[in-house]
């Protein structure tokens, strides 16, 4: 994958940053891996928003992932290389010999015509999975399991990778694309190697319509609302207190900062390392 500039004739344009889709081989997607989406607007099953900023964008149908690659033993060949609305990442469509398709995450260095196969005596090359057991220590990997049969839900995102770096007894030790290092049972699949258009992170958008297509709607201080409307809102002129000298927290209780991650949880028992955190300045 690549970006492509353009020529500053706009503002716009003066520092616009996008994908040129050269990897992507076709502008149609499979209509038999494809569902009807519905937009949510950030709200829940009571109407309530909860997840703020999102609304409007581009109509979009879902293409239904392959996560478990549960056909085993089976080698499978790609037929193209798909843009998908839904995630950072690229698609491929893959054929089996019975001619049934699905789509799986696309990897680094995954072309046209090659062959995937899912199972313990699979090769070692990009966009095989295996168990965890099997593949050699050092590898990059994707799209990992955390319960067996559960499906890949860890580094599916663009550019993402994780490192298989031991394992002990029937548990393998993974460093996740955070830092943090997990124990996850060595039945568990993954697929050989990094997850491909590694450069989207480096994409600027430029102007404020694009961010609208994608769905994703302005963003306002919260300084800058209402005591009704928001925690730090309020106060005569611009008050970085709120209004007053009280304590900010959200209607919830979690104050500023706060973690939100459940104590004591069950699966700390997994983690080997925390993530690495950057230092605040003072």
């Amino acid at each position: 994958m690549g970006l492509k500039s353009y020529r500053p004739i706009t503002p716009s344009n003066r520092y616009k940053l996008l994908p040129d889709f050269e990897e992507v081989t076709t502008s149609k997607p499979e209509k038999s891996l494809c569902r009807p989406l519905k937009k949510s607007g950030g709200r829940n099953n009571t109407g309530r928003i909860t997840c703020r900023h999102k609304g409007g964008g581009h109509k979009r149908k879902y293409r239904l992932i392959d996560f478990k690659r549960s056909r085993r033993d089976e080698i499978a060949k790609v037929i193209s290389i798909e843009y998908d609305p839904n995630r950072s990442a690229r698609i491929a469509l893959i054929e089996y010999p019975d001619s049934q398709r699905s789509y799986i995450i696309a990897p680094k260095g995954l072309e046209v015509n090659a062959e995937v196969s899912a199972g313990e005596k699979a090769p070692i090359k990009p966009g095989c999975a295996l168990p965890l057991g099997s593949i050699p220590t050092g590898s990059t990997i994707h799209n990992v399991e955390l319960t067996p049969g559960r499906g890949g839900q860890i580094a599916r995102s663009a550019g993402q990778g994780c490192i298989l770096s031991n394992r002990e007894g029937n548990y393998a030790l993974i460093k996740l694309p955070s830092g943090e290092i997990r124990k996850i049972h060595t039945s568990c699949y993954a697929t050989i190697g990094s997850v491909g258009n590694g450069q989207h992170e480096q994409v600027v958008s430029a102007k404020a319509g694009r961010s609208r297509w994608l769905g994703i709607r302005p963003t306002v201080r919260g300084m800058c609302m209402n005591p009704v409307d928001h925690p730090n809102g309020g106060g005569e002129g611009k008050s970085k207190s709120g209004g007053g000298r009280q304590h900010l927290k959200s209607p919830w209780g979690h104050a500023k900062g706060q973690r939100t991650r459940q104590k004591h949880k069950g699966s700390d028992q997994f983690i080997i390392e925390r993530r690495k955190t950057k230092k605040r300045r003072r």
